[in-house]
């Protein structure tokens, strides 16, 4: 029997109202979470990557920003589907663990160590980090530390144990751990006109520097690399493989590389892209 003019209203209304009700439902679907570093964060290069991304596949990226190793055992838990972080040594063994499927360097910069003008410890100049660590600490001179297991701090003690100094010895006086990301460490080291270890993308973005400056830049041991990997779905089934597949391959991408590569801070380039595909 045909249907009056006044039931096929009707049905249309209902179609339109259920694909209402889905469009949201499905739109939540279609996003990944990242879990990533603090650096790539408050440098500002998320908000200049993501969008371009996002635009092109129609898929959210939702970042959580951690130290790297609480990103990675974020990650381990199976509360993010990527991983975007800098710490080769432990993104490593987040693989040969079985939590990462394949890790692929995307980017790097470096780190630099920034202090007072006035320099108390006498380092400025100098492109020797180890031999400015063993300055710092035989003069007593104030050094803010992230002391967040985050990737930078992972460099900074590897640097201190190169040095021969262990500066659990300077807590409380002149070694001072904030225990937060490089933004806030940063604004520490700034209101205690300290030295501190930063990566060179957050300190370029970085606003209240107050007397602080670069005074060590340059030694090889400063060397920055980042990677990016999918979380594993065999141990979290739950991980969006496809979309997240689909970030990783998108970031060490032409089209990605060169997005990483056009981000800059006036004339200054923070990010150098070297993926190997």
């Amino acid at each position: 029997m045909a249907l009056s003019r006044r039931n096929v209203i009707a049905a249309v209304i209902v179609a339109l109202a259920l694909l209402g009700l889905q469009g949201p439902a499905v739109a939540q679907q279609n996003f990944i979470t990242v879990a990533s570093t603090t650096s790539t964060e408050q440098s500002g290069l998320f908000k200049h990557l993501l969008p371009v991304f996002e635009k092109k596949t129609g898929t959210q990226v939702r970042v959580v920003a951690l130290g790297t190793g609480q990103a990675l055992d974020m990650a381990r838990r199976g509360d993010a589907d990527v991983v975007f972080v800098h710490d080769k040594v432990a993104e490593e063994k987040f693989v040969a663990d079985g939590f990462g499927v394949r890790r692929f360097e995307v980017m790097y910069n470096d780190f630099v160590l920034v202090g007072p003008k006035d320099d108390p410890a006498k380092v400025a100049g100098s492109k020797d980090i180890t031999d400015a660590y063993k300055k710092i600490a035989g003069s007593n001179s104030p050094f803010a530390s992230r002391g967040d297991k985050s990737g930078t701090h992972a460099a900074e003690l590897r640097l201190w144990k190169d040095a021969g100094i262990d500066p659990n010895t300077g807590k409380g006086s002149w070694y001072r751990e904030t225990g937060s990301g490089m933004g806030p460490t940063l604004n520490t080291a700034s209101a205690m006109n300290a030295y501190s270890f930063t990566d060179r993308g957050t300190w370029l973005s970085f606003k209240n520097r107050g007397d602080l400056v670069i005074v060590v830049e340059g030694d090889q041991k400063l060397f920055n690399q980042y990677g990016v990997m999918l979380v594993n779905p065999a141990k979290h089934p739950h991980v969006k493989k496809d979309l997240g597949q689909a970030f990783v391959d998108w970031v060490i991408s032409v089209e990605g590389q060169q997005t990483i590569a056009a981000y800059k801070i006036g004339a200054d380039q923070l990010f150098f892209p070297n993926a190997r595909r």
